[in-house]
């Protein structure tokens, strides 16, 4: 496939082309050829937008995390330490979220989940409006639910979306508030120093 329109950041077509292209269920490998048949990663997006990104705090504690997912797999985060975890809060009502959704998606496509776990937990959906969600997007993410607000609570989480980093160590490293170019540079960085070693 071919896309002859501009790559003005903000053309209607190529965003059409890339849903399409998740909403059909296409490999990786084919849909990083719509990305780049599109003229690249920024040719598909807005602007980069970076929410506002904060340090973990040193001495704070790490909450806990185990949740369901939409498959019944139960999540725990210390069962993921050795991976990179970004754990993302969000809901289908929320605008940015939706805009920031497929830069996720993207993220994790390229870095594989053996390196990078990226977590997509809905904030106080049921089930079936988060399977919706995936079903008319092709999102891939596993997506794990908050029913009560719980999760979101513990981690003090109040503007969606909300992404926190975890580094291999299982230690958190940086929280953003608000959406972000999970493709622009600024995030390469951020995702980067959760696969060092902590400092």
């Amino acid at each position: 496939m071919k896309i002859t329109e501009p790559m003005g950041s903000h053309n209607r077509g190529m965003r059409q082309a890339t849903a399409k292209a998740m909403q059909v269920g296409h490999t990786r490998r084919t849909w990083l050829h719509y990305v780049l048949a599109a003229g690249g990663i920024g040719a598909l997006l807005p602007p980069a937008r970076a929410g506002e990104i904060t340090p973990w705090p040193a001495r704070e504690p790490v909450p806990a995390l185990e949740a369901t997912g939409l498959d019944d797999a139960r999540w725990r985060l210390d069962a993921l330490r050795g991976r990179a975890v970004m754990v993302n809060f969000w809901a289908s009502w929320c605008e940015p979220c939706r805009a920031e959704m497929p830069t996720l998606q993207i993220l994790a496509d390229l870095y594989g989940s053996e390196r990078l776990a990226v977590l997509a937990l809905n904030f106080k959906e049921s089930a079936n409006v988060a399977a919706r969600y995936v079903r008319t997007t092709g999102m891939a993410l596993p997506v794990l639910l908050d029913p009560a607000g719980e999760i979101a609570r513990r981690w003090s989480v109040k503007v969606f979306p909300t992404t926190i980093g975890i580094g291999t160590d299982g230690r958190p490293r940086w929280r953003v508030r608000g959406e972000m170019d999970w493709t622009s540079p600024e995030a390469g960085r951020l995702v980067e120093g959760l696969l060092g070693k902590p400092r």
